[in-house]
């Protein structure tokens, strides 16, 4: 997911192309994430996948969210849908590779949970995981934190 950077200075900014420092979303120590600002939770052989709270509140109101169909089989870092906000649109990414065994369907008309609840009700995907090696490649909480500060 590509976030967008602010083209003029803002409090404390250093302007287009430096580091606004703002304080770090909601970041569940119990996740790995993506730099690409994805996070996923597992459980069993199953990952749960959906933007980060940093991603939501960079792109602001989300109002259209594109998934995959069940069935669809990713590999890590494959492109799997988009999420269109009042700003732009940004693709999102699979942090793993396997099969979408469910899609949340609710962001179909209630693609504003992405921005309420992003690491509940606004899930994106569950994929169920071929290669479970591949989240040691994640980051932890704290990476991804201090890759965002």
């Amino acid at each position: 997911m590509r976030l967008l950077r602010p083209s003029r200075p803002h409090d404390g900014g250093e302007g287009w192309g430096g580091k606004i420092r703002v304080a770090m979303a909601n970041t569940p120590d119990e996740l790995k994430y993506a730099k690409t600002h994805e996070w996923i939770r597992l459980e069993g052989d199953v990952a749960t996948v959906g933007i980060t709270d940093h991603a939501q509140s960079e792109l602001g109101d989300v109002v259209y969210v594109d998934l995959p169909n069940v069935g669809r089989i990713l590999k890590a870092g494959d492109s799997f849908g988009s999420v269109e906000s009042v700003k732009t649109v940004s693709d999102v990414y699979a942090p793993v590779g396997g099969e979408v065994v469910e899609v949340n369907g609710a962001l179909g008309s209630q693609s504003e949970l992405v921005n309420e609840d992003p690491y509940g009700k606004g899930f994106m995907i569950k994929i169920k995981v071929e290669n479970p090696s591949e989240l040691d490649s994640l980051l932890s909480a704290a990476d991804y934190a201090a890759e965002n500060a």
